[in-house]
């Protein structure tokens, strides 16, 4: 809109992502070195003289420029700028905006990185040789926002020429979500994919692209219907025609989308909108699916699809509304599976893969964190289901593996995966970050799924998930506290199938034939320290962290999770009072452990949550039993006792009690590799710390970090865990008489899942040694 000066007027949100885009740098990439450059020989190695060893055996070698070099895992986004989004032809240098974007979704979806290319090159001859000359940088192409026809062109050249992968989303990411979607809405409605009519508006790049997959995947050409602004595709058309949409063409007196849609079970729309009226709907067969992809206004807008056909299912490319056909469904997730394992090229049998991939995935129960993509309640699989959230992290654990599985059956994978465990692992941890560190802890949980744990957050949407989570997975045997009917509304609100007294337990706070033993049992623990019977009764009434840690002295339960509510020293509290420390251990001589994992890896601190000033005996006590936590999870604990004082370097009370607690722990655990008080760059740097205290006990990085107060600890911690993105375990009770952990308010249910198998690992153990301790009686007593 002019604003009568000349200038166009800005709506708000053409402001804000003016604003975006420009701060606090401008664009959205950036390039950063993954090896240290600290010292010459760093230099040296990177390049003169170093760099000649990797280039003379990629020389020997090509395909080891996948081991000496980022091509493996990089793309080119190639665009000449011709049909850029909504926009149309505004040229290479102002569609650089979405090939930046195009690239954040490359690396946060797939860790893939990317060169966002825009070249001035509106010829098909000159696209491809320029692009063609880019293979020896790339392990793959993806063309973007090229008109057609000449983009079929392009992309057919290029294929034939090179050897990478090349992709031309706009037509084949398209195509595979409309597939996945046409896939599932058929199973609903009952139809066989070889048997409908389908009908098209609109004869583009990405409407042929779907109409060659469906094909592929059974759909008959004799039922394939094409229309766009000229009309039907008949025989003898002239206007706009091509070799690409011969195929399609019929020989017929019908000319316009009225003249075929009758009886059509799917229309398929990539046109204009409003081109599909309610009257035209009412003429298709019934339950019809409806993919109305004309952005930002569909070809029928969905509350006027159902006023007309309340039967319909439909389909669109807004996120507003439910079932959007986006790209970033599936781009990553087939370029991550092609490059793991070296595909000459995407072939139909990749892309058929991960149609059914994405298909399979949304009739599977959403995460939860695609629930939290969602408004309401969490959509289960059917006419509004059709295809998952693009937030789904579950989708790049289903579409590579089927990529890359597929194209080393086909033979175009010149490094075929041969280990696909390993390989899902791998991308699991990508997904998660925590696959590697949680993967020992998950395997003895599940080795023990016996366990039960107890969830005083029972009605929490976490717990829920995670509850579903643990079944599936066979970590423990789940017991909830919370109302039945609060709990089975949220079930079915969240599209959960799990249901309470068949997969899991529940412990009713308002009604519970257990009330009065655990009413008893609270008055025999804490009679004599202040709680009064009206007291008791009120708190397991009331209070779930209670009634949780009741069920373990009971031995209704074997571990026990609570703290998704409420301030962590009530929690606190109420375990000490109930559960207590362990043999030897005083109440006050409780402490947290947190993990951070980081893409150094993981890192632990201690005590994060509990002690405000320890002694140096408490400092002891803590790491040691950090230690032990620590071998949990297969992790050989070095820990570092931190200070401003450097091995010395200062005399004050705080590097005095630091200094102190090293002797301590020197003395109760000789074995642990432990040393302090240091600074944390001396224990995160063994350069460093070679430099200042050369006779150190602990050799190599340290990986718990033991802090002189609650402060240093918990503002690291959390500094440490923003400023690198880390992924937060715990916090991990440690000193308890029984497993029993405080969980934070800010907890996903990745974390609730986490911890549970934290917490049954710990009761297996602690169950072990009991029995370990029964026989070595029994035998002295012989």
């Amino acid at each position: 809109m002019d604003n009568g000066n000349g200038k166009r007027t800005r709506s708000d949100i053409e402001e804000a992502a003016l604003f975006f885009h420009q701060y606090p740098v401008p664009g959205k990439l950036e390039i950063q070195a993954t090896k240290a450059l600290g010292n010459q020989r760093d230099l040296a190695l990177a390049y003169s003289p170093g760099v000649a060893a990797p280039c003379l055996e990629i020389q020997e070698d090509p395909e080891s420029a996948a081991l000496y070099t980022t091509r493996a895992n990089l793309v080119g986004v190639v665009s000449n700028g011709t049909a850029v989004l909504g926009l149309g032809n505004i040229g290479p240098l102002a569609s650089k905006p979405v090939m930046e974007g195009k690239a954040v979704l490359f690396k946060k979806f797939a860790g893939i990185d990317v060169f966002d290319i825009e070249i001035d090159a509106p010829e098909i001859d000159q696209m491809v040789s320029t692009i063609s000359a880019l293979e020896p940088t790339f392990g793959g192409i993806n063309l973007e926002d090229i008109k057609a026809p000449e983009c079929f062109e392009v992309e057919e050249q290029l294929k034939a020429r090179m050897n990478i992968p090349v992709f031309h989303d706009d037509q084949h990411g398209t195509a595979i979500i409309v597939a996945a979607a046409i896939l599932n809405g058929l199973e609903i409605a009952e139809k066989k994919i070889e048997d409908v009519k389908i009908v098209t508006s609109g004869a583009g790049a990405a409407a042929l692209a779907c109409l060659n997959l469906l094909v592929s995947l059974g759909a008959k050409i004799e039922n394939i219907w094409v229309t766009d602004r000229f009309g039907v595709a008949y025989k003898g058309r002239t206007e706009e025609m091509d070799r690409w949409k011969d195929p399609y063409v019929k020989d017929t007196k019908a000319r316009k989308l009225g003249d075929v849609i009758r009886g059509a079970d799917v229309f398929l729309g990539l046109s204009a909108a409003g081109v599909l009226t309610p009257d035209l709907l009412k003429m298709m067969a019934e339950k019809p699916l409806v993919l109305a992809l004309a952005n930002p206004s569909p070809e029928i807008m969905p509350e006027v699809a159902r006023d007309a056909r309340p039967d319909a299912m439909i389909c669109t490319g807004r996120s507003d509304y439910p079932n959007q056909v986006n790209n970033v469904l599936c781009f990553p997730y087939i370029f991550r599976g092609a490059l793991d394992c070296g595909a000459r090229a995407i072939n139909e049998d990749m892309k058929m893969a991960a149609v059914r991939a994405i298909a399979g995935l949304a009739r599977e129960e959403p995460s939860d964190v695609a629930a939290r993509a969602y408004s309401g309640e969490t959509p289960m699989f059917g006419p509004d289901f059709l295809i998952p959230s693009p937030f789904d992290p579950r989708l790049i654990l289903r579409i590579a593996p089927a990529v890359a599985r597929a194209a080393g059956e086909t033979g175009v994978a010149t490094r075929p995966i041969t280990d696909f465990p390993a390989y899902i692992d791998k991308l699991n941890r990508f997904v998660f970050r925590s696959g590697l560190v949680m993967k020992p802890v998950f395997t003895a949980a599940r080795s023990s799924a016996k366990n039960r744990i107890v969830y005083a957050d029972g009605e929490d949407e976490r717990v829920l998930r995670a509850t579903q989570v643990v079944i599936e997975e066979g970590i423990a045997k789940p017991i909830l506290i919370g109302r039945p009917h609060v709990i089975d509304v949220r079930l079915r609100r969240y599209g959960l199938r799990i249901r309470p007294g068949e997969d899991f337990e529940l412990i009713n706070p308002e009604d519970d034939p257990r009330y009065r033993h655990y009413v008893d049992l609270l008055i025999d623990i804490a009679g004599r320290r202040g709680v009064t019977q009206e007291a008791a009764r009120t708190m397991v009434r009331t209070d779930n962290t209670v009634i949780a840690a009741l069920a373990l002295q009971r031995g209704d339960g074997d571990a026990m999770l609570c703290g998704l509510e409420g301030r962590f020293g009530k929690h606190l509290r109420n375990v000490s009072l109930i559960i207590g420390p362990r043999p030897g251990i005083r109440d006050r001589d409780l402490s947290t452990l947190s993990m951070l994992i980081t893409q150094r890896g993981p890192l632990f601190f201690t005590d994060t949550f509990v002690t405000v000033d320890p002694s140096a005996e408490e400092i002891a006590e803590m790491t040691v039993l950090a230690a032990e936590e620590i071998r949990r999870f297969g992790i050989e604990p070095k820990a570092a006792l931190l200070s401003h004082s450097d091995f010395g370097s200062r005399d004050t009370p705080s590097a005095e009690k630091m200094r102190r607690a090293a002797e301590i722990i020197r003395e109760i655990a000789p074995d642990l590799e432990c040393d302090g008080e240091m600074n944390a760059d001396s224990a995160l740097s063994p350069i460093l710390r070679q430099r200042v205290y050369p006779h150190s006990r602990l050799k190599g990085e340290a990986n718990l970090l033991v802090f002189p107060n609650l402060d240093a600890a918990n503002i690291a911690m959390a500094t440490v865990k923003q400023m690198m993105d880390a992924l937060h375990v715990g916090p991990i009770l440690l000193g308890a008489a029984m497993p029993a952990h405080i969980l934070t308010p800010s907890v996903t249910s990745r974390g609730v899942v986490n911890m549970t198998a934290l917490a049954v690992v710990e009761a297996t153990q602690r169950s072990q040694a009991s029995v370990d301790m029964d026989a070595l009686l029994a035998a002295a007593s012989e």
